[in-house]
């Protein structure tokens, strides 16, 4: 029987040291995301048989676990999961099943599983250099909005920090008015009330950001976390758009100032909304990140 813990802050330490040395470069394995968003899915963990499990409410009607992390019996630990989730009358469904992983359970448990591919949660994963510098032919228009960004407005990047968080939220708060319809206004206050809970522990979740201010005014912000050794996760970027390019702008900057370790940057889903789709191919990734959802065939 599995012995599951709602997750808190306290538990970043011992949740991070079993996913920083994995290669999986999943958004959705950010302590940071998973802490402040935990509110919505209920999500409990437990490390057994040297693997981290984690599980949560998909919606009101079906639990799903995370890939397990971790280095020993794979199918043992299955059998685990399949156990628990039988338990609470649900099927056993893994979410955000990559490549690696869906090759790892293949070998493990050869057809035992059905895929489903779920595209709207792909991650977009670009190399960090590339982000920083936008060299090349392909980066051509968003170096000229950067450029004509600095030649209209004197700015100043300022990290995050406590003095200017209210700030950035002020920001926010503007943002939400001018984009809350009717069709997104509750996936926008469910991302409000994480957002505040990140700001509010920005450095308990282990977070780094930076904001653009013009005339001691915060135009700009962006923050995230590394997903694992290599991979840093941009979690949110809030910007003005009537300050042209400042999207551009905010984006070089943060990921200049990344960490040079991390290899590569996820900036997670574009959630199927067309504009983000095509905001996040304007970057180019480097990977595009296929996430499924596994189902235990009974």
């Amino acid at each position: 029987m599995l012995s599951f813990k709602p997750i808190d802050i306290e538990d970043r330490k011992i949740i991070t040291s079993c996913i920083y040395p994995c290669n999986y470069m999943n958004c959705d394995f950010s302590f940071a995301n998973i802490c402040s968003w935990r509110f919505v899915y209920k999500s409990e963990f437990v490390v057994v048989d040297g693997f981290l499990l984690i599980r949560f409410f998909a919606d009101e009607k079906h639990r799903g676990y995370m890939y397990p992390v971790g280095s020993g019996d794979l199918k043992h630990i299955v059998g685990l999961l399949e156990d628990d989730a039988r338990t609470g009358g649900y099927p056993l469904r893994i979410f955000g099943v990559t490549p690696d992983a869906k090759s790892e359970l293949e070998n493990c448990l050869p057809g035992q599983f059905a895929y489903t591919p779920e595209p709207d949660y792909f991650d977009y994963v670009y190399l960090r250099t590339d982000l920083a510098s936008l060299t090349g032919k392909k980066y051509q228009s968003k170096r000229n909005h950067v450029n004509r960004f600095k030649k209209q407005y004197r700015y100043e990047y300022l990290p995050i920090a406590p003095d200017i968080i209210p700030l950035c939220m002020s920001l926010e708060s503007k943002w939400f008015q001018t984009n809350s319809t009717k069709n997104d206004i509750d996936g926008l206050r469910l991302e409000n009330r994480s957002m505040r809970f990140a700001m509010n522990h920005f450095s308990d979740l282990g977070l780094l950001g930076g904001a653009i201010a013009i005339d001691g005014e915060i135009v700009a912000f962006t923050y995230g976390s590394p997903i694992n050794h290599c991979t840093f996760g941009v979690h949110v970027e809030k910007a003005d758009i009537r300050y042209d390019g400042v999207f551009s702008l905010i984006n070089q900057e943060f990921a200049s100032r990344i960490p040079e370790q991390f290899v590569f940057v996820n900036r997670e889903e574009d959630l199927g909304l067309p504009g983000l789709r095509q905001a996040k191919q304007s970057y180019h990734p480097a990977i595009l990140l296929e996430k499924n959802t596994a189902v235990k065939k009974t």
